[in-house]
C-alpha cells in the first residue's frame, strides 16, 4: 500500500459512500476499517456499484464494532474528523499509520465516540455558514488527498 493513513468509517449507513470510498482506497493505497454494526450488506449492489471493479484493489477490512476496529488499529493516533471541532484538518501534520475517523451518516460520530480517551485529536473541513456537513465519502477523499499530499505522495 503506497499511504500509510488508514481511514475508519464507524457504523457507515449508505452503501454508496461506502463503495466510493473502496473506489479511493485503491486509488490512493490506503486501508478502509469499517467498524460495525453498519447501514447494509457488502453484497448491497448500490455497494457494489458505487465501488465498481475497484473492490479487488483496494484494502478494506470489516470489524464488528469499535472496539474491535481500535484491537486492529491502535496504537496509532486517531484523527476525529468533526463540524464541531475547533481544529481545521489542514493544521495537522498527518503521520504515517494515523487513523483518520468518521462517522456515521447523516449524525456524524456521537460526542460518547468524541469523548473516548483513544480519540488523539479532533479535527473538521471548514464549509460556509449554515451548511451542515460534507457527504462522507467526499469528506474521506479531502482528509485521504491531503495525508497523501503530505507525504509528497509517496
Amino acid at each position: 500500500m503506497a499511504l500509510g493513513v488508514r481511514l475508519l468509517f464507524h457504523e457507515p449507513r449508505i452503501p454508496q459512500n461506502t463503495g466510493t470510498t473502496i473506489r479511493l482506497a485503491a486509488a490512493v493505497g490506503c486501508e478502509l476499517h469499517l467498524a460495525g454494526p453498519l447501514g447494509f450488506e457488502l453484497t448491497d449492489t448500490k455497494l457494489k456499484r458505487a465501488g465498481l471493479d475497484y473492490y479487488d484493489l483496494a484494502c478494506t477490512r470489516v470489524h464488528e464494532d469499535l472496539e474491535s476496529a481500535y484491537a486492529a488499529l491502535l496504537p496509532a493516533r486517531v484523527i476525529a474528523f468533526t463540524t464541531k471541532a475547533e481544529t481545521v484538518y489542514t493544521d495537522v501534520a498527518f503521520q504515517p499509520d494515523d487513523v483518520l475517523m468518521f462517522g456515521p451518516e447523516p449524525t456524524g460520530l456521537a460526542a460518547s465516540v468524541l469523548a473516548d480517551p483513544r480519540i488523539t485529536l479532533q479535527v473538521r473541513i471548514p464549509m460556509l455558514p449554515g451548511r451542515r456537513s460534507l457527504n462522507l465519502a467526499n469528506a474521506a477523499a479531502i482528509a485521504a488527498y491531503e495525508a497523501w499530499r503530505q507525504t509528497q505522495f509517496a
